[in-house]
């Protein structure tokens, strides 16, 4: 009997004491810190504070924060946070946490656990969270401004990619999805699709931005206005590296909108080969495009400029001095830090380093004028001085080009030279044009003529400004 009593005893306090040892934990809702998480590269750091009852040491316990899926479920949940044993032994407590990159939706909560109790509080309230893993501004359709698509057909506006150190193209990251919208005024747009691509059959501005709900991000494109084709119709010409660009930098890629065929131009002339919807050039220029939508075409230009600054001179091409005289050039430039050059004949001046140069001397003359901060580049202009022309009495009738320095060009009188925009035509006797200018410098035949058996004539016709013309022949021998 009396062993019974002593077993009944013993078990009595065993289960005492596994009462004792497992008694409850109760937590409390989770308080964010936060109205919704807009996390990224350059802020991720977000708070949770809840208020818990035991009576039991806590020297061993931690404390889980649990994230959902983007629709409040908790069957997989992410583990935020798990707070180091005893850090946490009086309430309340605040826990800070990071938000997995892939996060994205609207009804995120979080629940707290703790370990050493199965204790697990309610769910937090509901939260947008999204993780922006790109949040620059991005291009479509090679950052052009404007595109045309034909009547009764469609226009497809894509987001650029590959990405490069231009371009983040939000692309590259496989997770992110977009949202187009049109303009509806300045400052407000409708939501059109989710989508990588949109394929725009009505007029307007279009533009896209990644998802990320109702956080804000400058992850956004640039604008397309969309137009439908007529005749008059245009697109735009897009630089790869702007307008005016570097040209120290290399070549800039000139690129338009997709089309079924291209042909460019420069300066109105086809570029032969450049058939492709980009072409590269390190020239400044004109430059246009044709482009063959399918039932109808459009066109593109853009006037190119490499140098990224402007600047002038103020004498023209071709200048006259007297024995003792001078004349004087100025350049007018926009330059960082300009440089400037004078050369007589190719040969520098060593001297003359401003913008301003007192020309003495008979010759060919070359100024350059270079940008030394920013963008490396140069503008170079040429001009010549020259004699006066001779006063002629008559137009003369033979020239002998044989480097005898007698009559070795044609030389008429002053009336008709350089200055009196008279216009002077040589053509020969089957009527081929070799000369035509309206600023004659006494200096046909620039060019070796082969003489045959006999001496080969040619014709010219000049015309005054007031419209009244000289004929006659011109005989060539040596």
């Amino acid at each position: 009997m009396r062993n019974f009593t002593v077993i009944n005893i013993v078990i009595l306090l065993v289960v005492c004491f596994t009462k004792v040892g497992h008694s409850q934990m109760v937590i409390s809702k989770p308080n964010l810190g936060f109205s919704q998480a807009c996390a990224g590269e350059n802020f991720n750091t977000y708070f949770v504070t809840f208020n818990f009852t035991t009576e039991d040491n806590l020297t061993s316990n931690q404390f889980i924060v649990e994230l959902s899926d983007a629709t409040g479920d908790f069957t997989n949940p992410v583990i935020l946070k798990t707070t180091a044993p005893g850090e946490f032994t009086e309430t309340p407590v605040t826990v800070e946490f990071s938000l997995p990159t892939n996060t994205a939706g609207e009804a995120y909560r979080l629940k707290i656990k703790s370990s050493i109790f199965p204790a697990i509080s309610p769910r937090s309230d509901a939260f947008a969270a999204y993780y922006k893993i790109q949040d620059t501004p991005f291009t479509i359709n090679n950052l052009i401004e404007t595109a045309v698509y034909c009547a009764g057909e469609s226009y497809i506006l894509t987001i650029d990619n590959p990405g490069n150190g231009e371009n983040d193209s939000p692309l590259q990251y496989t997770s992110l999805t977009f949202n187009w919208y049109k303009e509806t005024s300045a400052t407000t747009s409708e939501y059109i699709q989710t989508s990588n691509s949109l394929e725009v059959s009505q007029p307007g501005t279009y533009f896209v931005e990644t998802n990320y709900g109702s956080c804000t991000s400058n992850s956004y494109s640039n604008r397309v206005t969309v137009s439908e084709a007529t005749s008059s119709s245009t697109t735009t010409i897009n630089s790869s590296l702007g307008n005016p660009y570097c040209s120290s930098e290399g070549a800039t890629t000139l690129s338009t909108i997709n089309g079924n065929s291209y042909q460019w131009y420069k300066d109105g002339t086809p570029i032969s080969g450049a058939t492709n919807q980009t072409y590269s050039t390190d020239q400044a220029g004109s430059y246009s495009v044709t482009i063959d939508l399918g039932v109808c075409v459009t066109t593109g230009t853009i006037n190119l400029e490499t140098t990224g600054f402007t600047s002038s001179i103020d004498i023209p091409e071709y200048n006259f001095i007297e024995e003792g005289e001078t004349i004087t050039a100025t350049i007018t430039t926009d330059a960082n830090n300009p440089n400037f050059e004078w050369y007589l004949n190719n040969t520098l001046i060593a001297s003359a380093t401003s913008n301003i140069y007192e020309a003495n001397s008979i010759g060919n003359y070359r100024a350059v004028v270079t940008q030394t901060t920013g963008c490396i580049a140069s503008n170079e202009f040429t001009f010549s001085v020259k004699e006066p022309f001779p006063d002629v009495p008559e137009i003369p009738n033979i020239v002998s080009p044989n480097g005898d320095g007698i009559n070795d060009t044609w030389v008429i009188p002053q009336e008709y030279v350089n200055g009196t925009n008279a216009q002077v035509i040589i053509m020969t006797s089957q009527g081929k044009i070799v000369l035509q200018t309206d600023n004659y410098l006494n200096d046909w035949p620039t060019n070796d003529i082969e003489l045959n058996d006999i001496n080969p004539v040619y014709y010219y016709i000049i015309t005054t400004q007031n419209k009244k013309k000289r004929k006659g022949s011109i005989t060539v021998v040596k």
